[in-house]
Formats: C-alpha cells, sequence, structure tokens
C-alpha cells in the first residue's frame, strides 16, 4: 500500500482555540503581553510563508504519486456525436447518439519504477517540510531568546545611567571643592555619554528584534513581551555525540533517490513493452444520416469491442535522449547531496571550536560579575564600618568609589548577559546541525494563553 503524508498535523480543538484566542487578545491589546516562547513558535510556524510553500510542495508531491498510480484505474468517459445537419454521403464514421470509452495501464515495469520514484518525491517533500519547520522555530526562538536577553540589559543599561548621573553629581561636588580634578568630572560627563550610546543602540536593536518577530508571527509590533521563565535550557552538545536525522540532507537524498528511480524507468522505457486495455461502447442512430445504405448489414444498434494494445519499443531516439537528460538529474542530485553532507560537516566543526570559546567567555564573563558583585559589599561594609581613624589603617571610602563600584558591577552583568546569548546561538545552530532540534523543540511545552 503507498504511504501517504499528512501536510497539516493532528491539532487538538482545546489547543487551537486557546491559539486563535491568544492571537485575538494579542491583536487587540493596547499594550504588550507576556508571551511564552512555545506560542511564539507555534505561531511563527503557523505564519511562515516557508511552511506554507513547504506545505504546497507536499500537496504537489501527494497528487504526483496519486498520478502515476492511478494510470492503471480504467478511466471512463463518454460522448454523443449527433449530428447538427443531415449527412451527405459516406462520412466513414459510424454516427452515435451515444459512446463511452474505457481507459487503463495494463502492464508495464517502467511505471513501477516512476511509482517509487513518486513515492521517494513525497518523502523528500516531508522532509523539506521538517526542514522549514525547523528553520523558522530556529528563528524564532534566537531572536526570542535575544530580545529577552536585549530587554534586560536595559533594564541594566537604565541602572547604570542612573548610577552615572550620580557620579557626575558627587564629581561636580568635588570638583567644586577642590579635592577632584576638573578632569575627572569630564571623565564622568564622557561615561554618561557612553552609556547613554549604548542604550539607543540597545533600544535599536530591541525595535529591530520587535519587528522581526511580528514579522515571524504575524502579530502587531510591539504586542510581545519575551517571559524568561518559558525559555528551556539549552542542552551542551558535543560534535562527536549521536547524529540525529538532519531533515534538509535527508529530503536531499530522497530527492536524489527520486531522481535515479525516474532515470532508471526511463531507461527500462527503452526495453520493455507496455500493455493498455481499452474497451468502447457505441449506441448507433439514425438521425439525420443514412449511413445503412453504405454497408452491407444495417448497423446495430449496441455496439462493444474491447481488447489489449501491446507497445513494443524499437527505435524511439526521443526517450533515449529523455533517458540521459534522468540519468544527468539523477547524478547531479546525488553530488548535491555529497556537498550538503560536506557543508554540514564544515558547519558542526566551526561551531564546535566557537562554543569551546564562547563557553570560555561566559564563564569569565559570569566570574567577573561575581567578583564585581563581592567588591560592592567590601565597599558597602568600608563604607558603613569606616577605617580612617585608625592607624595604619587605608583612608576610608567616598561615596565615589560606591557609584564606581557598581556601575562597574552593572558592566560586568552586561558582558555576561551578552555571552550567555552568544553560547545559546551557538547551541541552537550546533542542536540543528547535528539534528537534535526537534528533540529540543519538543522540550517546549504546548502553547498557553498569553498572560
Amino acid at each position: 500500500m503507498i504511504e501517504r503524508a499528512q501536510v497539516s498535523r493532528q491539532h487538538n480543538p482545546r489547543m487551537i482555540w486557546a491559539a486563535i484566542l491568544s492571537v485575538a487578545t494579542l491583536a487587540t491589546a493596547c499594550a504588550s503581553a507576556q508571551v511564552s516562547l512555545p506560542t511564539v513558535v507555534d505561531l511563527a510556524q503557523r505564519n511562515s510563508s516557508a511552511v506554507k510553500l513547504a506545505e504546497a510542495d507536499v500537496q504537489k508531491a501527494q497528487a504526483a504519486l496519486a498520478q502515476t498510480r492511478d494510470v492503471f484505474i480504467p478511466s471512463l468517459s463518454f460522448g454523443s456525436g449527433l449530428p447538427a445537419f443531415p449527412a451527405v454521403g459516406f462520412t466513414g464514421g459510424v454516427p452515435s447518439i451515444l459512446n463511452a470509452n474505457v481507459q487503463s495501464m495494463a502492464f508495464s515495469l517502467p511505471q513501477k519504477q516512476y511509482i517509487d520514484a513518486a513515492r521517494s518525491g513525497l518523502k523528500a517533500a516531508t522532509l523539506s517540510l521538517k526542514e522549514a519547520r525547523e528553520q523558522v522555530a530556529l528563528d524564532a526562538s534566537t531572536a526570542y531568546i535575544e530580545m529577552d536577553t536585549v530587554n534586560r540589559e536595559l533594564d541594566a543599561a537604565r541602572q547604570q545611567e542612573k548610577l552615572t548621573a550620580r557620579l557626575v553629581e558627587i564629581e561636580q561636588q568635588r570638583a567644586e571643592a577642590g579635592v577632584d580634578p576638573l578632569s575627572d568630572l569630564l571623565e564622568a560627563q564622557l561615561t554618561v555619554a557612553q552609556l547613554k550610546l549604548k542604550r539607543l543602540h540597545l533600544e535599536t536593536r530591541a525595535g529591530t528584534l520587535a519587528q522581526q518577530i511580528a514579522v515571524l508571527t504575524g502579530l502587531p509590533v510591539g504586542s510581545i513581551t519575551p517571559d524568561h521563565a518559558s525559555i528551556p535550557e539549552i542542552p551542551a552538545v558535543r560534535a562527536d555525540e549521536r547524529r540525529g536525522t538532519i531533515a534538509g540532507i535527508e529530503s536531499a537524498r530522497m530527492m536524489a533517490r527520486s531522481k535515479q528511480q525516474l532515470a532508471k524507468g526511463d531507461k527500462q522505457y527503452m526495453y520493455f513493452p507496455q500493455i493498455s486495455f481499452g474497451a468502447e461502447y457505441l449506441r448507433s442512430t439514425q438521425i439525420l444520416n443514412d449511413a445503412d445504405n453504405y454497408y452491407k448489414h444495417d448497423i446495430p444498434d449496441n455496439n462493444f469491442s474491447s481488447g489489449y494494445q501491446i507497445q513494443v519499443p524499437l527505435f524511439d531516439m526521443l526517450h533515449r535522449a529523455k533517458a540521459r537528460e534522468s540519468a544527468a538529474d539523477a547524478l547531479r542530485a546525488k553530488v548535491e547531496v555529497e556537498q550538503a553532507e560536506r557543508q554540514n560537516e564544515v558547519q558542526i566543526a566551526e561551531l564546535t571550536g566557537s562554543l569551546r570559546e564562547l563557553d570560555t567567555l561566559a564563564e569569565i564573563a559570569s566570574l567577573k560579575q561575581q567578583i564585581a558583585a563581592e567588591q560592592i559589599k567590601s565597599v558597602e561594609s568600608q563604607l558603613e564600618l569606616g577605617n580612617g581613624s585608625a592607624a595604619g589603617t587605608q583612608p576610608q571610602l567616598s561615596p565615589k568609589a560606591e557609584q564606581l563600584a557598581r556601575i562597574d558591577e552593572h558592566q560586568k552583568s552586561l558582558e555576561a548577559m551578552e555571552a550567555s546569548f552568544d553560547l545559546a546561538k551557538a547551541r541552537l545552530g550546533l542542536l540543528r546541525a547535528l539534528g537534535h532540534m526537534e528533540e529540543w523543540l519538543n522540550q517546549l511545552q504546548a502553547p498557553a494563553t498569553p498572560k
């Protein structure tokens, strides 16, 4: 029995209504709503043009498979040969008031190859649909995680700006009192300007990401606020782990197999006969004609004939050239599969090397953040207890030192968040290159109603 791929997924009616309610709520809301990562991925896959095109390709492949198989199913057609005006002389045909024809393929070895080629093409289209869904999920997940990271960076940057504004006030007072030179005040003002530029850069990134997610999901710009708790942990995979199914490569491999089977069928067409079955029924008529005058016996009212037509190829340059063309297409498809496999191996090697560096950078950034946090505690303790009165001790720290420590701690926090995102993005890329993207997507819970 020929397998048929299903284009549409099996949907739970409750989940469908929940998704519709979510979209309606987000579309009509004036303010942004907190939406989970699974919901964004689901909406992106539903809205993706690439996924819709892949689904259309699957439907086309299903029709192509049915077309190659249905040649063995008899086709039935009806017609009529009623004359419009009285016939004059011998017309050479039997006038009919009704005729019916039945035709079908009875035996063909090449057709079996064409059916197998269409079945392989359907599998290739189904895998291509899976590849498109995974790519959309990867794009949506990456944009979602980056937006969550940028939003948290913006919060830290705004806190930094408040701290630097306080630092400028302190430096202004110290400069007026003659404690610090004017250059310290100018440096503090420069820090304020630099942090403002960084905040503007983050706001630009946030706006771009909001537009990107809006395009992916089809929702209004700014209607989605990331929910950090909905982001599952991205596993740290290695290149030497078990490889999963890489949909893109498997799709190319099945397409190459389809073209090889098609080329085999075109080659067999030159050497094997084909048998067709046909039957015809004719209801003759004497309306507006005198056909019986031209035959020895009167034409019967009911006429039926049937038989098999055997076609034996002897000399057919057209199909010979077509067979060569199909063989060349099959060879090209095979080379494309090998090229895709090599490119994927190169990508895995590059991502593996980048992951080692990014993992170390993320560890360094985390340690710097922890050190900065401990330094703040030390500064706070010194400011609270004081140590300038005892002999041989360091002078008591000023509020300026506290502000500088807090600014540095926020800066290290920003660097840690940026390093964490780069690491997550590289891990997602390696997951997909190793064929484990679907396993990670399965960890996402079913889409829920936005908060």
